[in-house]
């Protein structure tokens, strides 16, 4: 295995270009903990070291549409250098005559790929400062724009893969039984806002000696059930109600800090027969209409910029958390809109899917239209592109560059939940 590696080493861009030429696999919420529940590790790895390999090669040839003088920087280089060795790392496992000890080097293969994309979001960021410190007037181009939606859609998605085999398979499963991998069937979704309110509250008493009171109220609970529940990841789901807090309370705090009291934030949790809303409404003063779009626009933000640490840009401040909370909720079919009463308040919408089932993945897809379209952007069509990724209708306006589900049922995919390849 080891002599295949070190061959295609040599050969590295034909093999990049050959798999993303493969379709990949879309799996739903619910086929996800279907095969939690009754696959073995072997089928996770037969799955696995195909899927993986084929998503790092989608995403690395976009990066090679990247205007070169980012490519260029030193972050950007070391990120790219991080996806070309972990595809390496992963083709050690083609061969079809494996091992028990193969399968459990795969494993701790993936936890070393994760441990070495750790900082990825981070250091792509400092990769646009970079840029950005080069250059006299500096702007999220377009290009660049539509880039990094997808490239941060697709981390989401490896990342998910990785960590969901780690945490069914690894050495250290999760202690607590309510979890199949990284997903927790009957997920207390006003259990994951309290957590994300004592985070969020935390974090401005200390910024503002102060904070909001938060009120939660439920509807729609099924017969039968305490609260309302779902099926989703915790994780994913906690980042993005910690950075829509997070901004609602700095917003509240500073409108309000000459009065005596803090109005409260008002949180409402729905479940629908399709949709799961949870609505925050604050009283921070709002956002005048056609600023809103700018809120989902990477190094946009309303916070001071921080200082950097140790050569590495932090998130906060640097506009990062509204584009990637809106990623991860669009990532199982959902949404986040903002509706604002400029000099009153906001309400910020996160729509997640009811049903597991209906909650899809939603995965960038290279190929030649793809290619085309990086070439055809242009000051021209900035403000339509970036309409597109903040409306429902972006995923199914682009059918030609995303994968999307062929089977519904959980019970018809191979492995993972994983489904034919093709060309």
């Amino acid at each position: 295995m080891a002599r295949a590696a070190r061959a295609i080493t040599k050969d590295i861009q034909s093999y990049i270009k050959k798999y993303s030429r493969y379709h990949q696999s879309v799996l739903s919420i619910e086929q996800f903990t279907h095969f939690g529940k009754t696959a073995s590790v072997k089928e996770s790895f037969s799955f696995l070291r195909f899927e993986v390999p084929i998503r790092l090669a989608h995403i690395m040839q976009e990066i090679n549409h990247l205007p070169k003088v980012l490519l260029q920087t030193p972050s950007v280089e070391l990120v790219k250098s991080w996806y070309v060795q972990s595809f390496v790392d992963l083709m050690d496992f083609l061969n079809d005559d494996f091992s028990e000890d193969d399968i459990e080097r795969f494993t701790d293969t993936l936890y070393t790929i994760k441990q070495r994309h750790d900082k990825t979001v981070e250091t792509m960021a400092q990769g646009v400062i970079e840029l950005k410190s080069a250059q006299n007037k500096f702007i999220i181009d377009p290009k660049m724009q539509y880039f990094l939606d997808r490239f941060y859609m697709n981390r989401i998605g490896i990342r998910l893969l990785m960590t969901n085999h780690i945490a069914l398979f690894g050495k250290h499963p999760p202690s607590s039984g309510k979890f199949i991998g990284v997903f927790e069937p009957n997920c207390r979704i006003k259990k994951v806002l309290e957590d994300a309110v004592a985070g969020a509250s935390d974090l401005c008493a200390r910024t503002y000696f102060d904070s909001p009171m938060v009120k939660i109220n439920e509807h729609g609970v099924r017969e039968g059930e305490d609260e309302v529940i779902a099926a989703y990841v915790p994780s994913h789901l906690h980042f993005m109600l910690f950075e829509l807090l997070k901004n609602a309370m700095r917003a509240t705090v500073e409108k309000h800090e000459a009065k005596d009291e803090i109005p409260d934030i008002n949180i409402d949790i729905v479940k629908g027969n399709e949709d799961l809303t949870i609505r925050i409404s604050d009283l921070g003063g709002g956002i005048c209409r056609n600023k809103i779009k700018d809120l989902f626009t990477y190094h946009y933000s309303t916070a001071p910029e921080p200082d950097q640490l140790e050569g590495m840009a932090p998130l906060a401040g640097y506009g990062y958390g509204l584009p990637l909370s809106k990623l991860y909720a669009k990532y199982f079919g959902g949404d986040i809109h903002i509706s604002s009463l400029e000099g009153l308040g906001s309400d910020t919408f996160v729509y997640l899917k009811a049903l597991s089932q209906d909650a899809q993945e939603v995965i960038p897809m290279y190929n030649s239209l793809v290619a085309k379209e990086y070439e055809e952007i242009d000051q021209e069509t900035v403000r339509s592109s970036q309409r597109e990724w903040s409306c429902d209708s972006f995923y199914d306006g682009q059918i030609r560059s995303y994968s999307k589900p062929f089977l519904r049922s959980s019970g018809k995919k191979n492995g993972n939940g994983g489904g034919s390849r093709g060309k």
